[in-house]
């Protein structure tokens, strides 16, 4: 009977993903009040609107007076999320808090809405994931628990393909989305966004910027660079994977313009998960050790063991 291999999804670089998404979510949290999250919005209401399934979010369970309790509960459990703590256990919490930040606070971004679905994703994932620390290394498969394994692997491996998916199809819409609009056909788009005072760049920026965007050639290539890189990143997983590790420098650099630009700090930590999820190949485990003592260049054992760990074998 012939077997299939597929890769172990329990390994650092998804771990480093679920940091990177508990991270943009409590920087949302620590940094704004429940005075500044929960506000009346004209022709809806006064948030958390709790109707629905999102009566069920955290900020429905208590009175107004309490948010900042229930916020501050909420930052507790992301930063045991992000410390990488016992994956199997934290997973679902902070896939709930990041429900309910999405579907509680007033003014969602597009930042929250991600990561609500990828968290949502990964949680099937490291509900098979038995390591102490999602940092560690992957774990070979050990009889007589290989089969009970192997389908938790194959689990998580279909989630976070589905993840990739959705990042696939997230930056393809985005692309295709500012065709139809003149400013971004004939190059003018960001000409224009560098000069709003609401979501424009910050003063201290707008000088050298707009030096850019006031050149014709400026401003297009300003303007088309970001759509040539969204359609690529749409297409990446059709990819060899040495062009997507070209892509994921500059992806993280796209969105980190974005933050600096318009301040979306959030947003931007949380497309960098997505982008290590979507360009890294699946079951990747870097050696952060390795990566931090790279002048010594020596293999370590977790590299050793890479090799038999990183993939199970099933039915074909």
């Amino acid at each position: 009977m012939r077997t299939r291999t597929f890769p172990l999804p329990w390994a650092a670089g998804y771990g480093l993903a679920r940091t990177l998404l508990a991270l943009a979510t409590l920087g949302t949290l620590v940094f704004s009040d429940a005075a500044t999250l929960f506000r009346e919005v004209a022709g809806v209401g006064r948030y958390p609107l709790c109707q629905g399934v999102n009566a069920s979010g955290a900020f429905c369970t208590v009175s107004s007076d309490h948010y900042d309790t229930v916020r501050w509960l909420c930052c507790l459990v992301l930063v045991v999320a992000a410390s990488g703590w016992r994956p199997r256990f934290t997973a679902i919490p902070h896939a709930y808090v990041a429900f309910s930040v999405f579907t509680g606070i007033s003014i969602p971004d597009g930042g929250d809405q991600i990561t609500w679905i990828l968290t949502l994703l990964i949680v099937f994932v490291a509900i098979g994931d038995s390591r102490r620390w999602h940092w560690q290394p992957s774990q070979p498969l050990v009889e007589p628990e290989s089969l009970h394994r192997s389908l938790w692997a194959l689990l998580g491996t279909s989630a976070i393909v589905v993840a990739r998916v959705q990042m696939a199809v997230l930056y393809f819409q985005s692309c295709v989305a500012k065709l139809p609009h003149a400013e971004w056909a004939d190059g003018s788009a960001l000409y224009y966004w560098i000069n709003n005072y609401d979501f424009g760049a910050p003063h201290w920026l707008r000088p050298p910027l707009s030096a850019i965007v006031d050149h014709p050639l400026g401003v297009a290539a300003m303007t088309w660079g970001p759509l040539l890189l969204e359609i690529a990143l749409a297409a990446a997983l059709l990819m060899p994977q040495r062009v997507r590790w070209m892509l994921l420098p500059a992806g993280i650099l796209f969105h980190l313009g974005i933050a600096v630009v318009m301040g979306l700090w959030s947003f931007a930590i949380a497309m960098w998960a997505g982008l290590l999820l979507l360009l890294s190949p699946l079951g990747h485990d870097p050696d952060f050790k390795q990566l931090l003592r790279r002048a010594s260049r020596q293999p370590t054992a977790a590299q050793a063991r890479n090799g038999e760990s990183a993939e199970v074998r099933v039915p074909a």
